[in-house]
């Protein structure tokens, strides 16, 4: 893909506007979650879905992000000794993140997982790390290529600190 080409992609809130009946990652989970439950989820603000979209309007992937919490337990213990002793650590869930097999391969999952990031470093709510809980061995890979550490005991959790994210940006 070009720089132009890539210029000409937005990232944008979902909405009634876009379509995603044709939305086809190949997992159904997060194929049915993008057709029935997001727009369900942003109204309720349980979850903010953003979409990846091509210069013709075509949705071509997405992400959710939303506030979660975590048990300080559940963080490495080099991780744990860095942090005050508050029973829960506020953090950023992203919830899921998806593309259309169609487009798959093109680094369109980075680019929407960089938005994603972009989005929480941003926020104004304090948020010690962003979360993802990975699918699959092959998407527990991607994270942990993009600096995402597995949690001790849940090796599809993982989570970067929001300081290693802070540093992508500056």
């Amino acid at each position: 893909m070009t720089a132009t080409a890539w210029e000409d992609l937005r990232v944008e809130a979902l909405s009634a506007q876009h379509d995603r009946s044709v939305f086809d990652s190949g997992v159904e989970a997060l194929d049915r979650y993008i057709r029935v439950q997001a727009g369900q989820d942003a109204r309720k603000k349980m979850a903010a879905p953003f979409g990846l979209i091509l210069p013709d309007g075509a949705l071509t992937g997405y992400y959710t992000l939303s506030s979660t919490a975590l048990q300080l337990g559940e963080l490495p213990d080099k991780t744990i000794k860095k942090l005050p002793r508050y029973p829960l650590v506020p953090a950023t869930l992203l919830g899921r993140l998806a593309v259309d097999r169609r487009h798959q391969g093109k680094g369109y999952g980075r680019f929407l997982l960089a938005d994603a990031l972009h989005r929480a470093v941003r926020s104004e709510v304090a948020s010690f790390a962003v979360i993802v809980a990975a699918k699959d061995d092959g998407a527990r890979a991607f994270y942990e290529r993009e600096s995402f550490l597995p949690f001790p005991d849940q090796p599809l959790k993982l989570f970067r600190p929001m300081a290693d994210i802070e540093q992508l940006f500056r």
